[in-house]
């Protein structure tokens, strides 16, 4: 299970940090509304399609917290992110999404009676010292950008923190399938409703560019949501919140890559920064059992 959720961490960080890159492209042809919605769609049709029994078995008493998990988890994100980078870089988005685990430490302490270690509160810590970083040499170097939106990155980031604790907390007893599956098959109905609202299907006739927009978001539900969402979920349940939501430390560096690629511009200070969030990263993750061979040692 060690090196499960290591090869977990790694698989996520890619996925997700490109998604970034794919929202950013989405928009070229696409509203922010329009690109959350063919995100869940897509998302849910793929889902739907390879967890169909794993839906057949949820109980009464799941649903209710697959509901609260789906919105949480999945619904209120993705429209916030695809508002969020209408305004500010992709690569930006995914550093303020870094404070996912520091508010997953904060409501797991007030709401669900989780008990951290202090080697994981200094990781933490350093974690978002660098994110600090990222963010205040990204604002030097882009002042035109609004960061007024950076705050919908920070309530998705919110969002994501309350849904894992709610997973570990309420939900381990469903399979990652499951719980995947029955979040996006409740929220199909409402992401069509509101890709009908924004008269996506009165437009006349359909450019390349809003098709290759829709190409990109197709990539995005089925590989960046509804893959990456079982993922998610089962390293949820073999490890626990805050080393789960440390992904968010690594997305960075993969959107970064990504975003240099498309010709968005970082200093050497961000790249610095990008490191000290993988030294955040380790410290989160260090077993205690070694800590505890140190000291036996130095005794």
């Amino acid at each position: 299970m060690k090196n499960l959720k290591w090869i977990y961490l790694i698989i996520l960080s890619i996925v997700w940090g490109s998604s970034f890159i794919l929202i950013k492209k989405a928009l070229i042809g696409l509203t922010a509304l329009q690109v959350g919605s063919f995100r869940i769609i897509f998302a849910a049709l793929f889902l739907i399609l390879v967890g169909f029994k794993s839906i057949s078995r949820l109980t009464k008493r799941q649903w209710k917290w697959i509901v609260i998990s789906g919105f949480l988890g999945s619904f209120f994100p993705v429209y916030l992110f695809a508002f969020a980078e209408t305004e500010i870089d992709s690569a930006i988005a995914s550093i303020l999404n870094a404070t996912t685990p520091l508010l997953t430490l904060i409501f797991g302490v007030l709401f669900f009676k989780a008990a951290f270690t202090q080697n994981k509160i200094l990781g933490v810590v350093i974690g978002l010292l660098g994110t600090a970083g990222l963010i205040f040499s990204g604002a030097s170097i882009n002042p035109d950008q609004n960061y007024l939106y950076s705050l919908l990155v920070i309530i998705a980031a919110g969002c994501y923190a309350m849904n894992v604790n709610i997973l570990k907390t309420r939900m381990s007893d469903i399979s990652p399938l499951g719980i995947a599956a029955g979040n996006f098959t409740v929220l199909l109905i409402p992401a069509l409703i509101l890709l009908y609202f924004t008269g996506f299907f009165n437009v006349p006739g359909y450019t390349g560019e809003i098709k290759l927009s829709i190409l990109f978001v197709a990539v995005l539900g089925i590989i960046g949501t509804g893959v990456a969402m079982i993922i998610f979920n089962k390293l949820v349940q073999i490890t626990d919140p805050v080393f789960t939501t440390s992904v968010t430390y690594t997305i960075p560096v993969v959107a970064l890559a990504w975003g240099i690629l498309d010709g968005e511009i970082f200093s050497f200070w961000q790249l610095v920064s990008a490191f000290v969030i993988l030294v955040g990263v380790f410290i989160v993750n260090k077993s205690r059992n070694i800590i505890s061979r140190h000291r036996k040692q130095a005794v």
